[in-house]
């Protein structure tokens, strides 16, 4: 079997990047839902919600990211 030595900055720096990517997938998803916002008190709440949620993702993966020191 083939063990593969990996370094811990290397998984941070793929969760960072992997929690960026999903942070834009919700916030694109946010904006769709906004787009095609039929006006109801429920479609307001899944637009907040997923606005939030996608800033939240987004955010602690870039600050993820730029908190890594290469050596």
């Amino acid at each position: 079997m083939i063990f593969i030595k990996s370094n811990n900055m290397d998984i941070k720096r793929i969760f960072g990047a992997l929690l960026t990517v999903l942070g834009i997938g919700g916030l694109i998803y946010a904006a769709v839902l906004f787009i095609n916002l039929s006006g109801g008190t429920h479609a307001i709440k899944e637009v907040v919600i997923f606005t939030i949620l996608g800033l939240i993702f987004f955010v602690s993966g870039i600050s993820l990211i730029q908190t890594i020191k290469d050596n």
